[in-house]
Parts: structure tokens; C-alpha cells; sequence
């Protein structure tokens, strides 16, 4: 009866609990993005260099296929300036990108972008509501192991007590 309820109660809390989770881990990590500092805008940049050789990297736009190159862009008071971000690793010297900056004008080297935030809060939900519903399983059996445990204790003592009965040679 006991292992009934735990098993019911945890598949309620796994169903409801474990999705609950995982989308307030990606609402946090959503959060997080929006109070990126305000004011940063693009600017188009040209590329000063080629970017670094990934080896094993996919440069058909998936994620993670970023890399650091140098970059060149007018800035609002008419001056060229240079600076490090982030760029697809499948453009050349000369190539045009987009560069972030910040509200003073200054290159962000790794800026988040919004499909970077929603791959990154789908992660962390599914993560988050994955590993929030193994915890409650993995509760649900450690509760189901020390519920037999007891039992297997009690059977042992009622055996023991039964057992000078049993073992009595036939007079």
C-alpha cells in the first residue's frame, strides 16, 4: 500500500515537478539575457583576417561554430577601429559580418545573441527538467529500498521467533 503511494506520488511530481523546472531554468536563463546591458547595437564590420583553422568543426552554421577574428568597423565619430569578437568560421579576410557594441561604442568580444539565448535556455530546461525528474525516481527507489528493507527486517525477526519451533527434533 505504502509503495503504491510513493510510486503514485512520485510519477504526479515527475509529470508536473520535473517540466515545472526545466521551464524555470530557461525563464532564468531568458531573465538573464534581457538584463544585458542596454544599448548595444550592431555595426557592419569587415574582416581583418582570416579566421583560425577548427579542426572537427562544422562550418555549416550549427552551433558552437564560432571563432575569434579580428574585425574592422567605423565608429560613430567617423574613426576605423579593430578589434577581436566572435565570427563564422567559414569567412576570409575582406568579408563583411556583423560586430556588436556596446552603448560607448566599444567591440563586445563574445556578445550574446538571441538565438544563442534560446538554444542556451532550451539546454539548461531540459537539463534542469531532466535531472529534476531522475532526482524524484531516484528518491522513489531509495524510498522503495528502505521500505523493503524494514519489511525484510520484521520477516527476519518473525523467522527467528518462529524458528526454535521449526528446529525441534521429533521426540
Amino acid at each position: 500500500m505504502v509503495e503504491t503511494w510513493l510510486a503514485l506520488v512520485t510519477g504526479a511530481l515527475i509529470v508536473v515537478g520535473a517540466p515545472a523546472a526545466g521551464l524555470a531554468a530557461a525563464h532564468a536563463v531568458d531573465d538573464g539575457a534581457a538584463r544585458q546591458p542596454p544599448g548595444r547595437h550592431t555595426v557592419s564590420a569587415v574582416l581583418t583576417e582570416d579566421p583560425p583553422a577548427r579542426i572537427g568543426v562544422d562550418t555549416s552554421g550549427g552551433l558552437g561554430t564560432r571563432t575569434h577574428a579580428t574585425v574592422r568597423w567605423t565608429a560613430a565619430d567617423g574613426r576605423t577601429r579593430t578589434g577581436l569578437t566572435t565570427v563564422a568560421p567559414d569567412l576570409r579576410a575582406g568579408d563583411r559580418t556583423s560586430a556588436w557594441l556596446d552603448r560607448h561604442g566599444s567591440l563586445l568580444r563574445d556578445p550574446v545573441t538571441p538565438g544563442g539565448v534560446r538554444s542556451g535556455s532550451i539546454a539548461v530546461g531540459t537539463v534542469t527538467g531532466t535531472s529534476a525528474g531522475l532526482l524524484l525516481f531516484g528518491a522513489e527507489r531509495a524510498g522503495q529500498a528502505l521500505l523493503n528493507r524494514r519489511r525484510y527486517d520484521r520477516w527476519e525477526r518473525e523467522w527467528a521467533a518462529e524458528d526454535p519451533r521449526w528446529g525441534r527434533p521429533a521426540a
